[in-house]
């Protein structure tokens, strides 16, 4: 796990006693002063906060890649077929090619047609070609019938049982010459390498992958393999979030770790900048002494276009950029950093690679029912997914990652909605 900051933090629930719901107490640094003060935020809607991201400008670089290199990339530009499929009309069975119509008791085998060998001669009546799959049909013949319905004898062939099938596979039936096969911003899964293959296709034109920087803070880490001090705790967060990245098919940079200390943490955001696309930082957004992270990214020359979200887990996550580079900053939390970047962070990586992400859904029956008692922020609760019904898990805040390891989806909770009953469907997203 990482590092949790005040206990309660990130699932502290607002009280009626708050003269606005949307306002949360952030801290800031008053070089002037030489200390931190307190000041206002707008805690912001999780479709709010997503409409911000959602506008930022990304750019797009593509490079062409060897095929396989390709798998897990997005598609630059739109790919056509350079021929039809099937090239030419070929037999879809084992058996032997006539001519439709042609009732003859006794076919002549004139030659026997493997794949990959064109055929030497045409079929007339009274005639036959042996047929293997995949082969081309020969001049003349346009039906094939199977070899399970057919005795072959002394160079002969007769029809013993009924084949209504035609068996064959016509010259672009599945494909026509120049048809567009693979639209731009297509992920390169293995079905769509496979098509491109067949295709004759060895290098595809790919939006090159992004470099996402993941930037830890806290003095307390250390990396997993390393024995843990006195009131040390391992760095699970970059290893998420290297994870994930990878998921997307983008490039994670370690970028090291900032011990809690603001000017330095500046300096080390700063220059991180020059070294990614998108810069991650995770912990130090919170309220405690040592959180210096979003005034850290100001001084960096980071403009903030958000720096709260009514959402649990990961309500202090803070969003801006400097020139065309995001920066995020997240909870230290480990279960928010994870919800954090599903929900916030892939869409913009992916927009990144050409990607129009939509997360996938579906629809479950709650198996029983979910209460909470403060509903002023939106919630992202882990589920496990059995035979179309669903569980939330015992979950136990956003350090309980155990909790994560076992989910299979999240449950979206909307702001003012305190309660789901048992037997309700209700819309989930798969991990």
């Amino acid at each position: 796990m990482n590092r949790e900051g005040r206990a309660g933090n990130d699932s502290a629930s607002q009280t009626g006693k708050e003269k606005n719901k949307w306002q949360k107490r952030i801290i800031q640094y008053s070089p002037a002063k030489g200390s931190r003060i307190m000041s206002e935020a707008p805690l912001i809607s999780v479709e709010e906060a997503q409409k911000i991201i959602a506008a930022f400008p990304v750019n797009v670089n593509s490079e062409t890649v060897p095929l396989l290199t390709a798998q897990n990339r997005v598609l630059a530009r739109d790919s056509t077929a350079p021929f039809a499929v099937p090239e030419f009309d070929k037999s879809a069975m084992d058996g032997y090619a006539i001519i439709s119509g042609d009732r003859s008791p006794v076919y002549e085998i004139v030659e026997t047609i493997a794949a990959g060998t064109p055929p030497r001669r045409s079929v007339g009546r009274g005639q036959c070609a042996k047929i293997m799959t995949g082969a081309m049909l020969p001049p003349g013949a346009d039906r094939v019938v199977k070899r399970e319905c057919t005795i072959e004898e002394n160079g002969s062939m007769r029809i013993v049982a009924e084949d209504r099938n035609r068996n064959v596979r016509v010259k672009g039936e599945d494909i026509q010459v120049g048809q567009r096969v693979l639209t731009k911003g297509t992920r390169l899964r293995a079905a769509q390498i496979a098509l491109l293959a067949s295709l004759g296709i060895a290098d595809v034109a790919t939006a090159k992958p992004p470099r996402i920087g993941i930037l830890t803070t806290g003095s307390e880490l250390v990396d997993p393999g390393t024995p843990l001090g006195p009131a040390q705790i391992y760095n699970s967060n970059y290893y998420s979030l290297a994870a994930q990245i990878g998921d997307c098919g983008a490039a994670p940079v370690a970028l090291g770790r900032s011990a809690d200390d603001l000017k330095p943490t500046a300096a080390l955001i700063s220059s991180c900048l020059t070294r990614c696309d998108l810069l991650i930082v995770s912990g130090g957004v919170s309220a405690g002494d040592f959180d210096f992270v979003p005034t850290a990214m100001q001084q960096a020359g980071v403009t903030m276009h958000f720096q709260k979200i009514a959402v649990q887990p990961g309500m202090p996550t803070v969003f801006g950029g400097r020139g065309d580079k995001a920066v995020f900053g997240l909870p230290g939390n480990p279960v928010s950093t994870f919800v954090i970047f599903a929900v916030f962070i892939q869409p913009l990586i992916m927009r990144l690679l050409g990607h129009d992400f939509r997360p996938r859904m579906a629809k479950v029956t709650l198996g029983s029912g979910y209460r909470r008692s403060q509903a002023a922020r939106s919630a992202f609760l882990p589920l496990r997914l059995r035979d179309g019904r669903a569980e939330v898990l015992v979950y136990h805040g956003s350090a309980h990652l155990h909790a994560l390891s076992q989910a299979d989806a999240l449950l979206y909770v909307p702001a003012g909605q305190s309660e789901i009953s048992s037997g309700s469907t209700v819309d989930v997203r798969c991990l």
